[in-house]
């Protein structure tokens, strides 16, 4: 019987296939040294743009990493003090322990980046997670003490050695009128009562009135950084949130004998020109 020759297959190319010329034969795969590019007077200069360049892009990933992360710890800050309900009382412990427990994180975030932000680079690299953590630290300094806090302050709860910019704490106010409005329409629902109030005293300070004077006092401010039209959008959806809370205030004055405890208001009763409770206007 013949031997059967099985016949060898050959190696193939990286490209996965036999490499033939246009006469259908194959070529031969020659290691040829590679070629040092010519340089010139030039070549360094451009060698430095390119440098530059992947910094640039490599610190902007790390500051938008940090954002998005502090960003989601201060959202957690406030859905914790969400589940209070009284103004002018200290925090629960296990309120505050979750809350000093969160800021521990932004600290530690935030020490990464002070480097990548210092001097000009504050003003190139937008950090919109501090408008995230002004509205955080304000919504806890108010239901703490049903005032506003100031910049100066803010600065000094900021647990790292970044600058905070006019804008970062107007804007972050903004956001603080969208808390104070969810706050107010759970506490109203479970109470029955505006939150601040606890008398029958014309001169009691409630959380309608304070939301009243944040308002007045930003629509009177001049518009600061961020995007042309992002003070304006802001602005409208504040305005709406406290008429929200002002037809919240009527219900319970007016009807609030009739209504069953435990009910809920419907904050788009009577609303016309939509606005919505978005207070988070994309800044990037």
């Amino acid at each position: 019987m013949a031997e059967v020759v099985v016949p060898q297959s050959r190696p193939r190319a990286m490209g996965g296939g036999i490499k033939r010329d246009h006469q259908g034969k194959e070529k031969v795969m020659e290691s040829r040294p590679v070629k040092e590019m010519p340089r010139n007077a030039y070549t360094s200069m451009f060698e430095s743009f390119r440098n530059e360049l992947d910094e640039h892009h490599d610190r902007r990933m790390r500051i938008g990493t940090v954002s998005r992360d502090v960003t989601a710890l201060s959202k957690k800050i406030i859905f914790s003090l969400q589940r209070i309900r009284r103004l002018n009382q200290p925090l629960q412990p296990r309120i505050n322990t979750d809350v000093e427990d969160r800021m521990k994180e932004i600290a530690t975030r935030l020490a990464t980046i002070e480097a990548d932000v210092a001097g000009m680079n504050r003003s190139r690299y937008p950090l919109i997670c501090l408008e995230e953590f002004v509205e955080a630290i304000s919504f806890s300094y108010y239901l703490h003490h049903q005032k506003l806090i100031t910049p100066s302050q803010v600065r000094d709860a900021l647990p790292a050695d970044i600058s905070l910019t006019p804008s970062d704490y107007v804007f972050g106010i903004f956001d603080l009128t969208g808390e104070m409005m969810r706050f107010a329409t759970a506490t109203a629902a479970l109470t029955g009562n505006m939150p601040g109030a606890r008398s029958e005293r014309a001169d009691d300070r409630t959380i309608l009135g304070d939301m009243q004077e944040v308002s007045s006092m930003l629509q009177v401010c001049p518009p600061v950084g961020g995007k042309p039209g992002t003070y304006s959008k802001k602005l409208s959806i504040m305005i709406e949130q406290v008429r929200k809370v002002e037809r919240l205030g009527y219900g319970i004055t007016v009807r609030g004998n009739e209504r069953p405890k435990g009910w809920m208001p419907d904050m788009n009763e009577s609303s016309r020109g939509g606005g919505g409770d978005q207070e988070d206007i994309p800044m990037d």
